[in-house]
């Protein structure tokens, strides 16, 4: 009976994993992993460790607790904090996906000597024809998370199990509720997992280093001055609302110019692109290409973004260009763009750069 380590953030996607996994037969044990906690106590969203502990013992599995709190740190809010100042957008699921959980559900699996481990997102496991793993978009769009998984290693997912792919959300919900799992109309989280209160600007604020920029100037494209803004780390490429300008026409951040502490603005069309650069480059169902071997594919810049279909190739060993067939709007530096194939598969994806 193969025994798989089953990553329970104390939300129902987690418990019906855990619970359809030992229905297939799997050795099942529970794992949550501690990944953050406020000066006050208060868990991450991903980390409710009670509500977990109490799914296990309904549904009949062990459970363990893992402490991730200085990985997590030093890998996720460390880096959150630092792209900001720096006037990214970042995404801190991705990189916590990939360096702290599946790294600490592959090391207690290794402890427990467990065959698999597993998780509630939404997607499927795929060997390609080539040999190589990937994800792939989950049988319903709208609660597919492959964009979130797109930087996990072949290591990673080789020793994966996604149960979920082919569920909705409200299936899910019924499979939890038909087993009398408290979590059963528990609300998914829309925020980051550890800003649990207030704003994420309040968050930076609190953990930057010193020498946090303060307000500056909002410019138009040729420079002139528009206004003041509150903050760089208050603001996003793409953003209309907010802004507080009278303008007479609708304002979109265009650019954020970090070392003249400016915001530049331009209407609607300015913040269209037909070619990005990435960095941080990884690359999923297939092998890292050669330099100027072009890709087709169709690529997402951000969650809810649909695909586009575009070209992709590598400019140097760290970079990759994508070439949109149409431009796309506000692909937001710090974000990640996604590449998939015909099949829905993650080719790969990477780090949006900011235009020089």
């Amino acid at each position: 009976m193969p025994k798989v380590i089953v990553g329970m953030s104390g939300g129902v996607d987690s418990a019906v994993a855990a619970l359809l996994l030992k229905r297939q037969g799997y050795d099942v044990t529970g794992l949550t992993l501690r990944t953050w906690e406020s000066s006050d106590g208060t868990e991450s969203r991903c980390c409710e460790i009670e509500d977990a502990r109490i799914i296990a013992r309904k549904i009949g599995i062990p459970f363990h607790v893992f402490n991730c709190i200085n990985d997590f740190k030093c890998k996720v809010t460390d880096p959150f904090v630092e792209d900001y100042v720096k006037g990214l957008t970042p995404n801190p699921c991705v990189g916590c996906n990939r360096y702290v959980k599946w790294e600490g559900m592959l090391y207690n699996a290794k402890v427990m000597k467990a065959d698999f481990v597993a998780t509630g997102h939404y997607a499927y496991i795929v060997k390609k024809d080539n040999g190589r793993y990937t994800v792939q978009k989950a049988m319903h769009d709208n609660k597919d998370q492959t964009y979130m998984l797109y930087r996990l290693s072949q290591e990673q997912l080789e020793k994966t199990l996604m149960p979920l792919g082919d569920l909705s959300k409200d299936e899910v919900r019924q499979i939890a509720r038909d087993e009398g799992l408290s979590v059963s109309e528990k609300k998914d989280s829309q925020e980051i997992c550890f800003v649990t209160e207030g704003h994420y600007a309040e968050f930076i604020e609190e953990n930057a280093p010193d020498g946090l920029l303060g307000e500056g100037n909002f410019v138009d494209e040729e420079g002139n001055i528009l206004g003041r803004h509150k903050g760089i780390i208050r603001y996003t490429v793409g953003q209309r609302k907010g802004l507080g300008l009278p303008l007479g026409y609708p304002a979109y951040i265009k650019k954020i110019d970090v070392s003249r502490n400016e915001i530049v603005i331009g209407d609607e069309d300015s913040i269209y692109s037909d070619v990005i650069t990435c960095t941080d480059v990884n690359f999923m169902s297939i092998p890292k290409p050669s330099i100027n071997e072009k890709i087709k594919c169709r690529a997402k810049v951000r969650y809810h973004h649909k695909a586009q279909s575009a070209e992709a190739y590598l400019r140097d060993e760290d970079t990759m260009v994508i070439e949109f067939e149409k431009p796309v709007r506000a692909a937001a530096p710090g974000q990640s763009a996604v590449l998939y194939d015909e099949d829905d598969c993650v080719i790969g994806g990477g780090i949006i750069m900011a235009d020089k």
